[in-house]
């Protein structure tokens, strides 16, 4: 039986997360009491066939909960057999400021003494236990709906198999760096394909950029010095018990050249390897 919690702040995505565990074939319940989820974990233990993958919604919704015992909760869960996993959502107060602003949605802590602002900071202290025992958490605060969506079904999926998953991520400096990465690489000092309006238009998918960094020296040399270091490296994390490493290949505009090395990468390690993912953040 697999068990995933969900939780995180009003207007961080929960619902989405919940979502997408849905389409993954989880049982899903939103804005579940915590003192019940020790019955529906027993009497799902005593049914296994029907309710083998369960994703339970919980956050302050659920106003009479106290979640300083959600530590040990969960331990107990996990004390008899059960794979649980808690991924958290979180973002910046004036990101969740403007989200409420624009749904007109009502906060679960507001009331005519509190005001939102003050809501969302005594919902952070509300869910802290529940955020120090995340296995993950997300930061959503510059992520779009379909980048939430890649971001959970990734999480969950490395999370229900033996093996890691290695994902090559590319992204624009530009745009800003992304939050899930473990390893950071620089494309920004090779030759760039933006300078060639034939290719201006283009991105590192396409044949003729392909082409055209290929040719270059250094691209290579730079895919070579990547594909060692990755190499020597990956059996550490892999002893780490790291279910997922994610490589951030960066240039300017996540268009050409850190695409083109994402591609480059995630087709040798493919060749290895059985759970690797390419992922463009400026592509959408």
């Amino acid at each position: 039986m697999i068990l995933q919690i969900v939780s995180g702040l009003s207007g961080s995505g929960k619902t989405i997360a919940l979502q997408v565990l849905e389409d993954m074939d989880y049982y899903c319940i939103d804005n579940m009491p915590l003192e019940l989820l020790p019955e529906l974990v027993e009497k799902s233990l005593k049914n296994r066939s029907y309710l083998d993958r369960i994703a339970i919604g919980i956050d302050a919704r659920t106003l009479g909960s106290d979640f300083i015992d959600f530590p040990e909760l969960i331990q107990k869960i996990k004390d008899n057999g059960i794979e649980c996993h808690v991924l958290y959502l979180h973002a910046q107060t004036a990101i969740l400021l403007k989200r409420f602003s624009e749904t007109r949605r009502k906060h679960p802590l507001t009331n005519e003494q509190t005001s939102l602002e003050e809501a969302i900071e005594r919902e952070r202290l509300v869910l802290d236990a529940i955020k120090h025992s995340a296995s993950q958490q997300i930061d959503t605060s510059a992520t779009n709906v379909h980048q939430l969506r890649d971001k959970i079904k990734l999480i969950v999926s490395a999370t229900e198999q033996p093996l890691m998953t290695l994902q090559f991520l590319s992204f624009g400096f530009k745009h800003g760096m992304p939050d899930e990465m473990d390893l950071m690489f620089d494309m920004r000092c090779l030759p760039n394909p933006h300078w060639e309006p034939e290719l201006r238009p283009l991105t590192g998918k396409d044949q003729a950029v392909a082409d055209f960094l290929t040719q270059q020296e250094a691209v290579n040399e730079m895919f070579t010095d990547i594909r060692e270091h990755i190499e020597k490296w990956l059996p550490c994390f892999e002893e780490n018990n790291r279910t997922y490493l994610t490589v951030a290949i960066g240039c300017t505009g996540g268009q050409h050249r850190s695409v083109y090395m994402v591609e480059r990468l995630a087709e040798y390690f493919s060749g290895q390897r059985d759970f690797v993912i390419a992922r463009h953040k400026e592509l959408l």
